[in-house]
């Protein structure tokens, strides 16, 4: 008799467990509490879909157990990923590493994993939100908006609290701890940083270089360096989105974040004092202050520098003072900024914590619930932007769906 198996998220997750499952041989039935799936899928990676990248390894994730998050990686990697999609008919391209569907439409890689579930007979329930997860003694209930049933096994992918508008409201959560998890603390990932100056309005919407620096209580936390995006109450850019999950969680913690800025990041530190004392040996003391910076940094943002180290654009380089000057150059090398907050759930990209991979087995079932497995943000293991969450998803399962099966051989 073939496993009936439930799985609970219609996104990139529980789509790849659904079709591991069907394909192991079990009887399949998805239930997604949108009138679609993959809904999330298709805003990845500004809907081109970065699905995963060729430089794969645990050190671009996050998670209390990292021995678990490489073990996972390791039975399903970027080669297993490409050709899964690959196998399906799909084309793809690679970008400094990041791999994209050819097409470079999110709506593709949904298109080829929902034709893979009717291939394989999974039976598809939209509009139909799993609510509660009932333990009997011939397997799981699972009673749903629409009624209830009972199954063998039941896998759990319903994603994290990011972008909650796609479905992800942190309802696998509470399922999660119904059945006797614990979570690690849920905080936002891949999100904006607010910040508490006021000049921020001065130079929002302005992109630049640079590298930044995260200190929390004074000590280095991480460093990154990308293009970073000024906004009216704080920083964004990938650059930023990288390092806020450590940030979200000192925040969690009361403690004091700061980010420091180097916008000159390709320069070597005594080349630019070299440089930057001979420009000011030379330069034209007629020329304004604004005239003498042209040319380093955006405008907005130069300008900005050249206030904040208590000078007028306009007046002349003659009567500025030197030390100020200074200040200036030295404040295009390290500007800081307090991080007061994280953007909310709904603007984020992914989300950190949840089920503690502590509390499942290698094969991603429960220790608390035997026949109940995890897969996808559910879990507590988050990447950066790359592809590496969405690589999370796929590996993740691809082993719960298999495992849940009964097959072992992943």
């Amino acid at each position: 008799m073939k496993r009936r198996i439930a799985i609970a998220g219609g996104g990139a997750a529980g789509m790849m467990a659904a079709v591991a499952a069907a394909r192991a041989g079990a009887e399949v039935t998805l239930y997604e509490r949108n009138d679609r799936v993959g809904k999330k899928l298709l805003s990845t990676g500004n809907g081109k879909c970065n699905f995963s990248n060729m430089d794969m390894s645990s050190a671009f994730y996050f998670s209390r157990d990292m021995n678990a998050v490489e073990h996972i990686l390791e039975r399903f990697d970027n080669q297993a990923a490409l050709s899964f999609f690959h196998g399906a008919g799909m084309l793809t391209k690679e970008k400094r590493g990041c791999l994209y569907p050819a097409a470079e439409q999110a709506s593709v890689v949904l298109d080829v994993l929902r034709l893979q579930m009717q291939k394989e007979g999974v039976t598809v329930r939209t509009d139909d939100k799993v609510l509660r997860l009932r333990p009997r003694e011939q397997g799981i209930e699972v009673v749903s908006e629409r009624g209830s049933a009972l199954y063998h096994r039941v896998i759990l992918a319903c994603g994290g609290k990011a972008a909650p508008k796609t479905g992800s409201d942190g309802n696998g959560y509470a399922l999660a701890q119904s059945l006797g998890h614990t979570l690690v603390p849920v905080v936002p990932a891949l999100v904006q940083l607010k910040c508490g100056e006021g000049w921020l309005k001065a130079v929002s919407g302005v992109r630049t270089e640079a590298k930044i620096r995260l200190y929390v209580d004074g000590r280095p936390a991480a460093e990154e360096r990308g293009e970073l995006q000024f906004t009216d109450s704080g920083i964004s850019g990938i650059v930023v989105f990288q390092m806020s999950r450590q940030a979200a969680y000192a925040l969690l913690g009361k403690k004091q974040v700061e980010a420091r800025m180097d916008f000159l990041p390709e320069f070597e530190e005594g080349a630019y004092q070299k440089w930057g004392r001979e420009r000011l040996a030379d330069r034209d003391g007629s020329q304004s202050v604004e005239a003498f910076f042209t040319g380093m940094l955006n405008k907005k943002l130069m300008l900005l520098l050249i206030r904040l180290a208590g000078l007028k654009p306009t007046e002349p380089c003659g009567r500025a003072d030197e030390k100020k000057l200074r200040k200036v150059l030295s404040l295009c090398r390290d500007l800081g900024v307090s991080v007061t907050g994280c953007h909310s759930f709904e603007n984020a990209q992914a989300c950190a914590g949840g089920v503690p991979l502590s509390q499942v087995s290698e094969n991603l079932e429960s220790l608390k619930q035997p026949g109940v497995y995890f897969a996808g943000e559910i879990l507590d293991a988050d990447g950066k932007c790359g592809g590496y969450n969405l690589q999370w998803a796929w590996a993740s399962g691809y082993i719960a769906g298999r495992s849940a099966a009964g097959k072992k051989d992943t």
